[in-house]
């Protein structure tokens, strides 16, 4: 009986051990997202370029296209912005911005000194969409199929190499399909 009274805390314990071991060898960039292989949210939202159109999500329906989440607060989108800009030059994906909990003047102001690599910008003010799209926090970036189906989603600023290993070799790929 005592052994029963010490072995069921020893086991728990054990556990406990065993879950926080594995958390220190995951990266904490590489959270799952649920929504991976589902329909992306959507939106009908005002182009930050011109305030009186609305974008959705259906206008993108029919090719592969990137979801860059930022903002002109945001310290790491200035990290990952050079390398959109490249990417938008290559003019191999679309890449479309979701200025995040943002004010229209300070993102364009933002675009205007830091170049404008995006296709379009479309205006989440409250930061309703981004909840939608599980964004964790800014920059964030999802690759979307012609289907309208996310099949891959960034935290953080996006690198060369995530680019060259990852997105990009995906989107060639769902481009061929």
């Amino acid at each position: 009986m005592k052994a029963l009274r010490l072995g069921i805390p020893l086991a728990i314990f054990a556990v406990l051990v065993g879950f926080l071991f594995v958390g220190l060898y995951r990266d904490p960039r590489e959270v799952p997202s649920p929504l991976i292989g589902k329909p992306a949210p959507a939106f009908s939202l005002a182009d930050l370029r011109e305030p009186g159109r609305k974008v959705a999500t259906s206008d993108f329906k029919g090719q592969v296209w990137l979801l860059n989440v930022w903002a002109s607060w945001c310290v790491s989108c200035r990290v990952e912005h050079p390398l959109l800009v490249e990417l938008a030059k290559s003019k191999a994906v679309p890449i479309i911005g979701l200025n995040y909990k943002d004010k229209d003047a300070e993102g364009l102001a933002w675009l205007a000194q830091h170049g404008d690599p995006y296709t379009l910008s479309v205006v989440d003010a409250d930061g309703r969409v981004g909840i939608d799209w599980g964004v964790y926090g800014v920059p964030e970036t999802f690759v979307v199929d012609k289907a309208g189906v996310i099949r891959y989603k960034h935290i953080g600023p996006v690198t060369a190499e995530s680019l060259q290993q990852t997105i990009l070799p995906l989107v060639r790929k769902l481009q061929q399909s």
